[in-house]
């Protein structure tokens, strides 16, 4: 039977969450201070921590940290009466699970231990990595994810901040809801504001009928606001308000809406040198920021790119229904010496090209075509353009004859697959 620590100089609270734990089937340790909380985990082994902040011989801050250096990444609940988004942060950096302010029901507290119970506290099902700092982010992610705490992840393009908000839905109290996800950069400015937070009949020529916003249809749940840093500065502004007061108005209508959402928010731009030079409000950043996370680039993970190519190529060969077993000696040197610029998104890109034109179950350096240089001592001139022009030609095969799927496909511009076809006098149904 799994065993829960329960820490509060309460007696009354104590043996409150000492029945609720016994009644969720688990087995209930209790100490009256931090100090003898210490002690009883050098001789037990538990499961979990639900601790108190405010309590003598020693506060919760510096028992959870101490706590840390003897039982490492053990789930830990908080529960405390002085709630701030301060305190709420240092806890989470901590690595604490979630927290709950005094007074909660009975069933905050079960659903609360549940949830942090059953969760997958490493993202290890979520993101492939074996680099260590990389593994230290995630297990914070982990913790934070419980929260209801607005998260801000910054990083290069395809480092993968959406997978990582993905992640943090799926691990919080929400996942039973909506994530709704919303690219700020692909919408059209006079179309964001509708989009956001919806509009009313007659608001405007063509809207025939009311229609809800993506914060409306993420109610009870998350929106995703991807690359937030492209929003104007009229928008920042709305949704500068939406945070605070947690209602939005809809383009046309004349009362507020109240949502209940989790705000994540993810973008690849210097967002400090966008308030400097006036692009971006300091205030909404603030709002924004209460739990940032910096996603690091793929060449700070040298050790993840063989990881990650393995298993995209083991993804892709299932998918084109090919037999691939690996790389050669040089595509596994290529692959760690090259930059890769567009980080994750790049090297994916990158192997399913490989495992489409590859002709051996090995993925050499020479199956790595287009927009990849590939040394001329590897291949000759004559078999680069018979290995590209098989590339292009497979690629349509699979989208069959899109060129703008392929092009897509392939990381190059439809211009360019046209001219390749031209220049090969090869030509393919237009589509």
């Amino acid at each position: 039977m799994k065993s829960i620590l329960v820490v509060d100089d309460d007696q009354q609270m104590r043996a409150a969450m000492k029945e609720a734990v016994v009644r969720m089937g688990y087995q209930s340790v209790v100490a009256e201070d931090p100090v003898d909380a210490l002690k009883k985990l050098e001789d037990i082994s538990v499961s979990m921590i639900i601790t108190d902040m405010k309590m003598p011989k020693m506060d919760g801050l510096s028992f959870i940290r101490e706590a840390r250096k003897r039982i490492g990444s053990l789930p830990i609940l908080v529960i405390t009466g002085y709630a701030t988004v301060e305190n709420a942060v240092d806890v989470m950096k901590e690595g604490v699970c979630d927290y709950l302010i005094k007074p909660f029901s009975f069933e905050d507290l079960t659903n609360t231990i549940e949830t942090i119970m059953s969760r997958d506290s490493t993202c290890s099902k979520e993101i492939i990595t074996s680099d260590e700092n990389m593994k230290g982010l995630l297990q914070l992610t982990g913790s934070v994810a419980a929260s209801d705490m607005t998260v801000l992840i910054l990083g290069e393009s395809g480092t993968g901040k959406e997978v990582l908000a993905r992640y943090i839905h799926k691990a919080s109290r929400r996942n039973k809801k909506p994530l709704v996800a919303v690219n700020c950069a692909a919408i059209p400015d006079n179309l964001l504001e509708s989009e956001l937070f919806g509009y009313e009949k007659g608001a405007f020529t063509g809207a025939m009928e009311r229609k809800a916003g993506k914060f409306e249809l993420a109610h009870g749940g998350t929106i995703l606001l991807d690359e937030i840093g492209e929003m104007t500065s009229t928008l920042q502004a709305k949704l500068l308000r939406v945070l605070q007061e947690k209602e939005i108005d809809r383009v046309g209508g004349k009362q507020p809406v109240p949502v209940d959402v989790r705000v994540i928010a993810t973008t690849n731009r210097d967002l400090q040198k966008e308030i400097a030079e006036g692009r971006f409000r300091e205030d909404l950043y603030f709002r924004l920021s209460v739990f940032p996370i910096n996603l690091p680039p793929l060449r700070e993970r040298p050790e993840d790119i063989r990881l990650l190519a393995g298993h995209f190529a083991e993804k892709f060969s299932k998918e084109l229904n090919k037999t691939i077993s690996g790389f050669t000696a040089e595509a596994s040197e290529f692959l760690k010496t090259r930059r890769w610029k567009g980080n994750i998104r790049e090297l994916e890109n990158a192997v399913h090209r490989a495992v489409l034109i590859a002709r051996s179950e090995l993925i050499g350096v020479e199956d790595f075509m287009i927009e990849v240089s590939v040394p001329q001592s590897a291949v000759n001139e004559g078999s680069i353009k018979d290995m590209e022009m098989d590339l292009i030609s497979k690629t349509l095969e699979t989208t069959n004859g899109n060129k703008t799927q392929a092009a897509k496909l392939l990381g190059v511009s439809v211009r360019t697959i046209r001219n390749k076809l031209n220049g090969y006098g090869k030509k393919f149904p237009a589509v």
